[in-house]
């Protein structure tokens, strides 16, 4: 039998998988060593055996779970005696990969010295059933949603049919939620309706019409691959589901911001059966009273150049950062593939002491899991965070999926590696939220622009790869590298719709809007349902001055999306060059109700009221426009040009000094501050 196949057989059925992987020098069975023995003969199923499968083994093993059989009566488990011994003496069962000592996680799912022993020893006794008044009352569970009914149910919307046979697929599929208005998240439970088929479940939040573009570009509901880079975890939150994993709510300080139009991509990692399996699973969305008052953050350590030569038994990655801020740990998201073995996490506190936060000495990507401190782990500003991971790429490895071996690379893909050892921390001031995400950022695109490039090198026409870079470049500001990108993806596939909506961004920014309207009006013969295309057209043609077009476009993603505010402040922006003032200030004032932290729309919507001769109003938006955002140069311009015509001229000339100092090259302020100087030399009638 080839490796490949028994991989295969690993996934089908976990027991025999253990037992596989013990002989093949999987996980060691475990010596027992401390347990004392029962007197003999005295261990029951009803009396000491029945509690510890009740509840650690039947909440997956009964009906309609992802476990292969039911354990739930004495005739199950007898069944199944020697596949129980092995599985929980070799710590395969309960499927828990962290080690004890290193770290303190909320529910874990680990039997004791003392009950792997009894079970051992019942079952070499001959597995007596024991006196029926002993047996407790069979497990009860909760049926259907885990913790009530949720606020928000959505779900496929059509079902998706797995095919019987082949290998592991991962596929996604985007949930629109089709909220009214920006909701906080304090729970997500994961229906799965067909567990037996679902190994796990991550899941992610689209704001923008990317996987939208990928599932219908897909004959088949959903699209095959991993999460477009477009789909994020939320405000620093870990989405997902295991078998066996329970729904829990965090508290609503710290629940997650849902917006308007935004998607839910679920990616179901799905293994065929034998026979065709349909499957339509469903989430339930239970929102906080209120907004959060506090954000956590996810840092992600691990380089992305992994290169594992064929027979390479303890190749190793190692990554560090170095916290700015003191912190909360509240969990861990550990991720490699087939080829992972042993994964350290750990900090070094400024004085050089080390806190472990977690040690999984054989990793088993069949049993990945998120894992949550039962108690928040403070770490103080200057400790280190650390991650090592070490694979192995030899035949010896029972897991590898390639037989004979072969070079490895960082990618996506199964058939590729992974490395990431994901944080989730808690500022312990809000404030600090900023400088935390500054600094993680600078180590993040370096490592993301590496993984791309590295995956580059193996295929050079990877147009999801090569996009996805396009996009990272431009959103780094660096315009040139992204249009090479972009141009060569668009050579390769001429259809490819968000390549062609970036490429128009990235042409607009350079300064070609002419050029950038191309690319727009291609994509929206693609796709005109997106709203945000109709959005970036509308705004390449205003600047082109094609004011009637712009205005009908903004119009169309109004209507589309009426909360947007941006296609509302757009829209003032054309009404504004049209000359039609009255109607650009509604939709000025309509962009800050939408958003109310809008600094532009306030810096805009105050040069309009001055020009209308409303100087008073105009000074409180072009207040709050520098509250928001103090380093906006053309605000602090309008700032002191009304000002100066309220005779405030001394109050002027700071503010047109600071316009200067942000942006040396803005001539209209230069102009302004040398005519207030000047007016100040006058005389005393001049200044205030």
């Amino acid at each position: 039998m080839s490796r490949k196949i028994l991989i295969i057989a690993v996934l089908a059925l976990a027991a025999i998988a253990a037992t596989a992987l013990i002989r093949k020098g999987g996980r060691p069975a475990d010596p027992l060593r401390a347990y004392q023995p029962r007197l003999q003969g005295t261990l029951t199923f009803n009396q000491d055996v029945a509690p510890i499968v009740f509840e650690n083994c039947a909440p997956c093993h009964r009906p309609g779970e992802s476990a292969p059989f039911d354990l739930l009566t004495y005739q199950d488990v007898k069944r199944h005696t020697a596949q129980i011994v092995d599985v929980t003496t070799s710590g395969f069962m309960p499927p828990w990969l962290p080690e004890p000592g290193y770290g303190v996680f909320a529910g874990e799912r680990r039997l004791s010295v003392d009950q792997i022993g009894m079970i051992k020893q019942w079952v070499a006794e001959g597995g007596t059933r024991g006196d029926p008044d002993d047996l407790p009352p069979p497990p009860e569970f909760t049926e259907g949603w885990q913790i009530g009914e949720p606020d928000l149910i959505i779900e496929m919307s059509e079902p998706y049919t797995l095919a019987p046979g082949g290998e592991d697929t991962f596929r996604n599929f985007v949930y629109p939620t089709d909220l009214d208005r920006i909701r906080y998240v304090r729970a997500l439970e994961f229906r799965p309706a067909n567990a037996k088929s679902i190994h796990h479940t991550t899941i992610a939040v689209d704001r923008t019409p990317k996987s939208r573009y990928h599932d219908q570009k897909d004959e088949e509901p959903g699209f095959d691959g991993m999460i477009n880079s477009s789909a994020q975890r939320p405000d620093g939150h870990m989405l997902g589901w295991v078998p066996g994993k329970l729904p829990h709510a965090v508290p609503d300080e710290i629940a997650w911001r849902l917006d308007q139009d935004s998607d839910l991509i679920v990616q179901l990692h799905l293994q065929p059966s034998g026979k065709a399996e349909t499957m339509r699973p469903r989430v339930g969305l239970y929102f906080a009273d209120e907004p959060p008052t506090r954000t956590p953050f996810m840092i992600r350590l691990g380089p992305q150049t992994i290169d594992i030569p064929p027979g390479e038994k303890s190749y190793a990655i190692e990554d560090i950062f170095v916290l700015p801020v003191d912190v909360e740990v509240l969990g861990l998201v550990p991720h490699a593939h087939y080829l992972g073995k042993q994964m350290q996490g750990y900090a070094t506190l400024p004085d050089g002491t080390r806190e472990w936060l977690l040690w999984i000495k054989d990793w088993d990507f069949n049993w990945q899991d998120e894992y949550r401190f039962a108690e928040p782990v403070f770490l103080p500003a200057g400790s280190t965070l650390a991650m090592r991971f070490t694979y192995d790429n030899s035949e010896d490895n029972v897991r590898n999926p390639s037989d004979p071996p072969v070079r490895v690379f960082f990618g996506p893909r199964t058939d590729n590696e992974m490395g990431d050892l994901w944080i989730q921390v808690l500022p312990r001031r809000e404030e600090d939220l900023a400088i935390l995400r500054r600094e993680f950022m600078r180590k993040e695109r370096q490592a993301n622009r590496s993984s791309y490039e590295t995956m580059l090198k193996q295929d050079p026409d990877d147009v999801t790869v090569r996009y996805e870079l396009g996009e990272m470049l431009q959103q780094q500001g660096s315009i040139g590298e992204a249009v090479e990108h972009l141009r060569r993806v668009l050579e390769i596939d001429p259809d490819h719709v968000p390549a062609s909506a970036a490429m128009g961004r990235a042409l607009h920014a350079q300064g070609k809007a002419g050029e950038a309207i191309e690319h727009f009006r291609r994509a929206l013969r693609l796709m005109p349902e997106l709203a945000e295309l109709h959005y970036n057209l509308g705004q390449s043609l205003r600047v082109t001055g094609q004011l009637d077009e712009a205005i009908a476009e903004f119009g169309v993603t109004i209507e589309m999306r009426p909360d947007n505010a941006p296609a509302h402040h757009g829209l003032g922006e054309a009404l504004r060059a049209h000359g039609r003032l009255d109607e650009a200030v509604v939709h000025y004032r309509r962009s800050l109700e939408i958003d109310p932290d809008y600094a532009q729309a306030h810096n805009n919507l105050g040069s309009v009221l001055a020009a209308q001769g409303k100087l008073d109003e105009a000074l409180q938006h072009f207040a709050l426009a520098l509250e928001i955002d103090p380093g906006r140069a053309r605000a602090h311009n309008n700032m002191g040009m009304a000002l100066a015509s309220r005779g405030r001229l001394d109050e002027a000339i700071e503010h047109f000094r600071r316009a200067v100092e942000l942006r040396p090259d803005h001539a209209p302020s230069r102009r302004n501050l040398e005519i207030a100087l000047k007016m100040k030399q006058q005389g005393p009638g001049a200044g205030n």
